[in-house]
């Protein structure tokens, strides 16, 4: 597949005006809800869909295939990471309104973090051949620890990235709005809101370990790994203000993930030295598998409706009072302010 540069600057200045269109609907902090993160999902899936359509007009059925199938297998590992979010923001209490900006920093780190890796692991492939059989071997390992630990969930409580971030860092105790930085007595304090920003970046990383080989085993192409990523995780905010209380309705979504990366393993072996495996036929089995899992989940759980994760009876962290408000000065001082200095009565 030959991809001009001015191609891939053109996906990249288009993620980067969907990114911009996104931060200015969202400017004011609001609590997001269901039809509002309907509509924002419907956006942003059909944005994923268009340009897998024009990969398929543009550059045959081939490559199309090749990129829903990676857009798939990306938007449905994702659904776990907005699991764990919703742990994460319920564990920490952070306020609703102010989710969606931790969740626009995080998303923007995670397109950086993956580009990096998309690239470092197409050197890989292209210079050491047998890396795709660390690669397979590391997707089965995965798919089979994710079905034996498939009702477990992360413990924010004994976050090791807090407990580094807390100690290197100093922080309030308290939320101060959506900003991540506040400075009082002139000293330069964190908040909350980036400590877990910090953790939603960290458990992203830990997620594209995962899903970076997986889209590796249905394409070869640099520039459909990175767009199916780009696309797949760019609604990942609305996504999750549509789904985070649907949380126990997803029973056996782990099960169907887990048998996916378990098949792309699988797929990725053959593909090596043995046969490979149509593009139509991966892209089927994968809808099939997930189709399945999502299908039998909701007919499991038929009647239930949303319901929130449980929060902690004592969160680490709070909101501001008004007295602690007024305490905090700007982060960023004007120039005539940070030079003045305090007048003294003359002697």
């Amino acid at each position: 597949m030959d991809v001009p540069l001015a191609l891939w600057l053109a996906v990249l200045g288009l993620i980067v005006g969907m990114l911009a269109v996104d931060l200015f609907a969202h400017r004011r902090a609001h609590a997001i809800g269901v039809r509002e993160a309907a509509a924002w999902s419907a956006v942003w899936v059909a944005s994923g869909i268009g340009f897998g359509a024009w990969v398929w007009w543009a550059h045959g059925a081939d490559f199309g295939q090749q990129y829903f199938a990676g857009y798939l297998i990306e938007k449905s590992l994702a659904v776990d990471n907005v699991f764990v979010w919703a742990i994460i923001f319920t564990f920490f209490a952070v306020p609703r309104e102010y989710q969606h900006r931790v969740l626009f920093y995080g998303v923007l780190g995670a397109l950086v973090l993956r580009g990096l890796f998309i690239a470092g692991g197409s050197a890989l492939i292209e210079s050491f051949g047998w890396v795709l059989y660390l690669f397979a071997a590391f997707l089965l390992w995965t798919g089979y620890r994710m079905l034996r630990q498939r009702n477990e969930h992360i413990d924010p409580s004994r976050s090791r990235t807090l407990r580094l971030f807390r100690r290197f860092v100093p922080m309030t105790d308290a939320y101060h709005g959506q900003r991540f930085l506040v400075r009082r007595g002139g000293v330069l304090l964190a908040t909350p809101l980036l400590a877990v920003l910090v953790l939603v970046e960290v458990t992203d990383v830990v997620f594209a370990v995962d899903s970076i080989p997986a889209i590796f085993a249905v394409t070869d192409e640099p520039f459909l790994v990175f767009t199916a990523n780009a696309f797949a995780i760019l609604g990942l905010r609305a996504m999750y203000f549509l789904l985070a209380d649907l949380i126990h309705r997803f029973v056996y979504l782990k099960v169907g993930l887990a048998l996916v990366l378990m098949w792309v393993g699988v797929k990725m072996l053959l593909k090596i030295d043995v046969y490979y495996i149509p593009t139509t036929v991966s892209l089927a089995v994968i809808t099939t598998i997930l189709a399945v899992s999502v299908w039998a989940s909701l007919r499991a759980t038929k009647g239930q409706g949303r319901r929130a994760v449980e929060a902690p009876a004592a969160p680490p962290f709070r909101v501001a009072t008004p007295e602690e408000e007024a305490s905090v000065e700007p982060v960023w001082r004007r120039g005539r302010d940070r030079d003045r200095e305090p007048l003294t009565p003359a002697p």
